[in-house]
C-alpha cells in the first residue's frame, strides 16, 4: 500500500501556477491531471473523488501527491527513464537521409514512416527521429512554376521594390479579382439555435447566378477599394480602374500591381 500524504500545503504562487495548468488548453493532459491531483489533495478531497475527476489510478494519485510534497512543482515533471537510450548508427541515419532525398518507394508517390522503416530495415520511431532532426517532411509537397517571360527578373525587382520601398508621393495598390462567386440561398429559412438543438438548414439550395469581386489593397494603409460585378470582362475591369482613379488623390503617382489575366490586357473602347 503506498504511503499516504496526510495533507498537502500549497503556496499561493504554486496554486496560481497549478490552476493555470489545469485551465490552459496548451497544457498536456498529463500536466493538467497532476496539477489537479495536487489542488484537490490540498483541499483534502477524498482519493476516490480525485480518481474520478482525473481518471488516474489510486497508485498514481498517491505518487503525484508524494512527489509534490517532497519536491514542489519540480516533482510533477517527468523523470529521466533509466537505462541507456537507444541510438541509431550513423550509417543507418545517412542511409535514411539519402533514400529520403534521392529516391521514392515503388509502391507510393512519397515516403511514409512505415515505408521508410521497411526499406531501411529499421523502426518507425527511428525514422521519425531522423526526419525530425533533419526537418524533413516527405508527405508535404509544394509547387513552383518557371516563368517564360524574358523580362521576369526585371519585373520581380520592380514589384518587390514597390512593396518594400514604395516611392514618395505615390500610392501602391495590389489589384486582383475573385471570379465565379456563386450566389446561393437555401430553399427554406434556417431554424435558429436553441437549448439542446443545433441550428439547422436545408440541404438543398437555389442558385442566383455568379458574381465577380474586384479589390485593390493599399499596402501602406491597409484600406481596400472593392467592386462587385455580374460579369467578368475587360469592360468591368476598366470600370474598376476608373473607380480606383476616382478614389485616389489626383496629385500622387499611382502604381498598380496585378497578374496577367486576359481581362487586364484586352483593348476596350473608352466610351
Amino acid at each position: 500500500m503506498p504511503r499516504q500524504v496526510a495533507k498537502l500545503v500549497v503556496s499561493p504562487e504554486d496554486r496560481k501556477e497549478l490552476e493555470r495548468r489545469v485551465a490552459s488548453r496548451g497544457s498536456k493532459r498529463s500536466e493538467a491531471w497532476r496539477a489537479q491531483v495536487v489542488l484537490m489533495g490540498a483541499d483534502e478531497r477524498p482519493i476516490a473523488e480525485i480518481m474520478a475527476a482525473t481518471g488516474l489510478s489510486r497508485h498514481s494519485v498517491h505518487l503525484w501527491k508524494r512527489r509534490y510534497a517532497a519536491e514542489g512543482l519540480a516533482g510533477l515533471e517527468d523523470k529521466p527513464r533509466p537505462g541507456r537510450p537507444t541510438t541509431l548508427p550513423p550509417d543507418k541515419t545517412r542511409k535514411i537521409l539519402k533514400m529520403t532525398a534521392e529516391g521514392l518507394p515503388i509502391e507510393s508517390t512519397h515516403w511514409s514512416v512505415r515505408l521508410m522503416a521497411k526499406y531501411a530495415r529499421t523502426m518507425t520511431w527511428q525514422v521519425r527521429q531522423v526526419w525530425k532532426g533533419a526537418d524533413l517532411k516527405p508527405h508535404l509537397l509544394s509547387r513552383f512554376k518557371l516563368s517564360q517571360d524574358p523580362q521576369f527578373a526585371e519585373k520581380v525587382i520592380d514589384v518587390v521594390g514597390l512593396y518594400l520601398d514604395p516611392p514618395d508621393n505615390a500610392v501602391v495598390l495590389s489589384v486582383d479579382e475573385k471570379t465565379q462567386i456563386q450566389a446561393l440561398d437555401r430553399t427554406q429559412p434556417m431554424l435558429p439555435l436553441r437549448p439542446g438543438k443545433n441550428a439547422t438548414r436545408t440541404h438543398d439550395y437555389v442558385r442566383h447566378g455568379t458574381a465577380s469581386l474586384y479589390a485593390a489593397f493599399d499596402i501602406a494603409t491597409g484600406q481596400v477599394i472593392g467592386r462587385v460585378t455580374q460579369k467578368h470582362r475587360a469592360r468591368e475591369f476598366l470600370g474598376f480602374l476608373r473607380q480606383i482613379d476616382e478614389a485616389t488623390p489626383a496629385d500622387v503617382d499611382l502604381h498598380l500591381i496585378l497578374d496577367n489575366s486576359s481581362t487586364h490586357k484586352t483593348w476596350v473602347s473608352a466610351r
